[in-house]
């Protein structure tokens, strides 16, 4: 079960986390040494979060995060295939000083057992595509439908040949690995064993 974030957001830690934003070092967050100047090429104003709990998506992670400031973008990063949570993420804020107060609040803060690794990312890092996919609602796609209807569709003479003939090259390395090994197995040729016409080949009129 996701857990309770609404409960989650009245809690007094986010009092004492607002109130430590008033305090800090905007340079220490940064990672700026005393003596230099800020300017605009040290400023990020994405971050990484990591080790994100179970339950945490991209809603509760927007409504959340969205305290600190204004949230532009936000991509966390499922498993294509099934659609579940790798447990990290990017966020980019409106302003990178608001990032680097994030960065340093929430950085191995406990989140229902889990300690957030949450670090800036530097501009250099930002690969072009990141943001691709980002701030859409994740839908299950239904792969499983999608690969039983591409395993059972109706395949030309083409497709069946060139079929027949990976099987067989598969049949003739087997062999030869089995010799390799001082295996002495005689079991009958793919060849004789296979169909002469495929069920689900579908035949094309010349010039169709």
């Amino acid at each position: 079960m996701s857990p309770n974030f609404t409960v989650l957001q009245k809690i007094s830690k986010m009092k004492e986390m607002k109130s430590k934003m008033k305090h800090l070092d905007l340079k220490k967050a940064l990672g700026i040494p005393s003596g230099k100047a800020i300017t605009t090429s040290t400023l990020s104003n994405v971050v990484y979060v990591g080790r994100i709990p179970h339950g945490f998506y991209e809603e509760q992670m927007r409504e959340y995060f969205g305290q600190f400031g204004v949230i532009q973008n936000l991509r966390l990063s499922r498993n294509k295939k099934t659609g579940k949570s790798k447990h990290y993420a990017f966020i980019e804020f409106a302003s990178a000083e608001v990032a680097a107060i994030v960065a340093e609040s929430m950085n191995n803060y406990l989140l229902f057992e889990s300690l957030l690794q949450v670090k800036l990312v530097p501009q250099e890092k930002i690969h072009p595509t990141l943001w691709i996919g980002a701030n859409r609602k994740f839908q299950v796609k239904p792969w499983k439908l999608w690969e039983k209807e591409r395993h059972n569709r109706d395949r030309t003479a083409a497709e069946q040949k060139s079929l027949l003939k990976r099987l067989i090259r598969r049949d003739d390395k087997r062999k030869r690995n089995l010799l390799k090994a001082g295996i002495d197995y005689d079991y009958p040729d793919l060849r004789s064993s296979l169909p002469g016409t495929s069920k689900k080949i579908k035949f094309t009129q010349e010039g169709s």
